[in-house]
């Protein structure tokens, strides 16, 4: 059982920059992934990032060069640092962690993240 918590979503104007933080908590361990993710009215939920528990990084064509993913090990959690946002990033983002054993995977309530122009 994992329980993942989101913050740091909100509203910012085109350019800005917005830090999201994912902090996990409960059976932890075999962890093999986390990610985030986010859907937009009408769209479907998308991969923005991910990271390992190697610490290998993957990213969106959309978001490559402006976000960057990271873990904060001492704190269990994963941050998602936004930079040089657009309208277009305006979505509802979700953090998603997977485990090894028990196979399984778990869901973070959603963070709103609203860029004006």
């Amino acid at each position: 059982q994992v329980q993942l918590v989101e913050s740091g979503g909100g509203l910012v104007q085109a350019g800005g920059s917005l830090r999201l933080s994912c902090a996990a908590s409960g059976g932890i361990f075999s962890i093999n992934a986390v990610g985030w993710y986010r859907q937009a009215p009408g769209k479907q939920r998308e991969l923005v990032a991910l990271i390992t528990s190697g610490g290998d990084t993957n990213y969106a064509d959309s978001v490559k060069g402006r976000f960057t993913i990271s873990r904060d090990n001492a704190k269990n959690t994963v941050i998602l640092h936004m930079n040089s946002l657009k309208p277009e990033d305006t979505a509802v983002y979700y953090c998603n962690a997977k485990k090894t054993w028990p196979k399984s995977e778990y869901w973070g309530q959603g963070t709103q993240v609203t860029v004006s122009s």
